[in-house]
């Protein structure tokens, strides 16, 4: 499953950076997740700093 984005995310960037299968873009005011290329390994969760990543 699909890690997600809420709309707490401030857009900072630090997910997409820490993402290793490049899963993660900016969208419209905020990060989205690929769901087909997001292996669910938490690490973009882990760098979020308003912890705004969730399953």
């Amino acid at each position: 499953m699909a890690y997600k984005i809420s709309d707490e995310c401030i857009n900072c960037g630090a997910c997409e950076a820490e993402c290793p299968a490049g899963a993660i873009s900016e969208g419209d005011g905020k990060r989205v997740i690929a769901e087909e290329l997001c292996v669910s390994c938490g690490t973009c969760a882990g760098a979020c700093p308003v912890s705004a990543i969730s399953e």
